[in-house]
């Protein structure tokens, strides 16, 4: 018995393809037959405008790192149990105002021990001058050699020295018992007490910090490139890396720019900064550097340790601005269209410099070329196009952008 079972031709199937490859047939030959009047067709009407070159001041931001003008932590020199406090935490304190009292007991019985020993020095020292003087008239009397003065004279110098030592070791003793009176190094405000009345303390243990926050440093890190792009602005003509910086620190001295500082809920602080000084070198890894603003904090503001931006002004000559509408991103690149002497689309890639705005910062352009604004969706490479022209200036004023 075969296994094979016999082909039967499907005539509806057969007919049905018959039918669309016919109408394809059709339909091609109609539209090579209208092709004559495609050329007649109406240009896609596309509004453009001509790039110019322009200078331009671009805010730049960058993270900073707020710290107090003055920052100390304050730790006991002794150890010892805390017998009273003086100040609570967030209180202004001035300069050698007492923080905290130590026991002293001990330290005030080493005081009067010490004391109590140059007293004898002195009076041995005392006793030892007389015997000098009594032999020295002797001597001269020739009734006692000169050994016996030279003796005395020796026991008189020992019994110098002891008075030395005995007001080492009282200085020593005081230096102690001052240490048991913790005092504030500068005007500032004290930070949290950790150790209460009772706490015994260790040498070395912290007590509190005190900050001065009367002004603040705000420090922020820009790169390498950043870096020699802002001194090459600065001098006529490109020199080594030392040199910059060199340069760089002689017109920080000189630099009247403000610098505006960003709070971390956004709002600009009223109070402008001035560039101070940077780093010696360049942070390894990261090749960035780190440089210093001052900033007044009258109202006491800002905090050791806040956050923020700085925000300063780059001048930046002979860029090109195109609306971030005009352009469309595919992977890492952006692209543009842009139209030939001849109204012909063609696509070009760039990678800009920055956002600024509505708008991207690029270079690499010719001033008057043209671009075309939006309407990207019904365009192709190639496309013959009408251009309806935009007014360069009109452009960037709609898309607020003042210049």
């Amino acid at each position: 018995m075969s296994r094979f079972k016999p082909f039967r031709i499907n005539y509806s199937y057969v007919l049905f393809f018959t039918i669309i490859i016919s109408l394809n047939i059709t339909l091609n030959s109609c539209s090579q037959g209208s092709g004559k009047n495609n050329t007649n067709e109406k240009k896609l009407e596309v509004p453009v405008f001509s790039l110019k070159p322009i200078d331009i001041e671009v805010p730049q931001t960058y993270v900073c790192d707020i710290q107090a003008v003055q920052f100390v932590e304050v730790r006991a020199k002794v150890e010892g149990f805390v017998e009273r406090i003086f100040v609570d935490e967030g209180e202004e304190v001035k300069e050698g105002q007492p923080l905290f009292q130590l026991t002293s007991i001990e330290y005030s019985e080493l005081v009067n021990s010490a004391r109590a020993k140059l007293m004898q020095a002195r009076a041995e020292a005392k006793s030892a001058q007389l015997e000098v003087e009594r032999l020295q008239v002797l001597v001269d009397k020739d009734i006692y050699s000169t050994s016996e003065l030279e003796l005395a004279q020796s026991k008189k110098d020992m019994a110098e020295s002891a008075i030395l030592e005995a007001e080492s070791l009282l200085k020593h003793a005081q230096t102690g018992l001052s240490y048991t009176t913790i005092r504030a190094p500068f005007n500032g405000i004290v930070d949290r007490i950790p150790y209460k009345t009772g706490s015994l303390v260790k040498s070395g243990d912290l007590l509190t910090n005190i900050t001065d926050i009367s002004e603040i440093f705000a420090y922020y890190k820009i790169t390498e490139n950043e870096y020699l792009q802002y001194m090459r602005g600065q001098l006529d003509t490109a020199v080594d890396e030392e040199a910059l910086k060199q340069q760089l620190e002689e017109n920080l001295q000189e630099d009247e720019e403000e610098i505006t500082l960003i709070l971390s809920d956004g709002v600009e602080y009223p109070h402008k900064g001035k560039l101070e000084t940077m780093e010696a070198d360049f942070e390894t890894g990261t090749g960035s550097i780190a440089l210093r603003v001052r900033f007044p904090n009258p109202d006491g503001l800002i905090k050791h340790g806040a956050s923020g931006k700085v925000q300063m002004t780059n001048t930046m000559e002979d860029v090109y601005l195109i609306p971030q509408k005009s352009t469309f991103e595919i992977q890492d690149y952006n692209y543009v269209y842009m139209l030939d002497e001849n109204n012909i689309v063609n696509v070009r890639s760039f990678r800009p410099i920055k956002r600024y705005g509505l708008f991207y910062l690029v270079e690499g352009f010719d001033g008057g070329d043209r671009v075309v604004l939006e309407g990207l969706q019904l365009l192709q490479d190639g496309s013959h196009v009408d251009p309806k022209v935009e007014d360069t200036d009109e452009v960037y004023r709609s898309l607020n952008l003042s210049l």
